[in-house]
């Protein structure tokens, strides 16, 4: 997701301090002295404008949630929203979310959740693709036991490259969805706005999945 600079997005960051992240590898395995009280951590990584994190805040208060984000101006914008809903269980960390095993704990974090991550569509940058097998042993180390890895797109290529990639490694589906707007299963399904914006244009994709107890 590209935005115009803001000029205005690095003081309004230095602002919120409270909100913002700034040295996260220096929390790794405290990450609950960031939040009032110590509860399942979640991670959203590429949590673009910040409309999922948000809305999943409030209707989680049982769970606190951190949203990494590399664009300067795009993370302003969603930490305008998370400054406007009051909500006390949500930080935001203005980094690249590719090595989260140096952000996070063994076993640290509850449930992580990729929201129409870039499709790298290129078979040369497959590795970059978040669901490609470097990425996948990544999430391995920092995930809890049965902890679900929650991916979305609406990129056909990459949904079943990402199928391939978590059954190969290998990971345990626990659902998966061709249409999600059209499910009848009463799967929860918290949109962003790229997924607002875009969901006409045709079906959107998901699989929940999680990798399974090692001997």
């Amino acid at each position: 997701m590209r935005v115009r600079n803001k000029p205005w997005a690095k003081d309004y960051l230095a602002e919120h301090d409270d909100l913002m992240v700034t040295a996260p590898e220096a929390l790794k395995g405290n990450w609950e002295s960031r939040f009032p009280t110590d509860q399942p951590l979640y991670v959203e990584i590429g949590t673009g404008k910040g409309q999922f994190i948000v809305e999943m805040a409030r209707q989680h208060p049982e769970r606190n949630f951190i949203g990494i984000e590399i664009q300067m101006s795009v993370i302003a914008v969603a930490l305008k929203k998370v400054v406007a809903s009051e909500l006390t269980n949500i930080q935001m960390v203005h980094t690249d979310g590719e090595a989260v095993n140096t952000l996070f704990a063994a076993g640290e974090v509850a449930g992580l959740y990729l929201n129409f991550s870039d499709p790298w569509p290129k078979s040369r940058h497959a590795k970059r693709r978040l669901t490609s097998p470097v990425f996948l042993a990544h999430y391995q180390d920092v995930l809890a036991p049965e902890g679900q890895l929650q991916f979305k797109t609406d990129n056909r290529g990459l949904f079943e490259y990402s199928l391939q990639s978590l059954n190969n490694f290998p990971m345990v589906f626990d659902g998966v969805w061709l249409d999600l707007h059209q499910a009848t299963d009463g799967v929860e399904d918290i949109q962003t706005e790229y997924e607002q914006k875009f969901s006409a244009k045709g079906p959107i994709y998901q699989v929940i999945a999680h990798f399974p107890k090692q001997a």
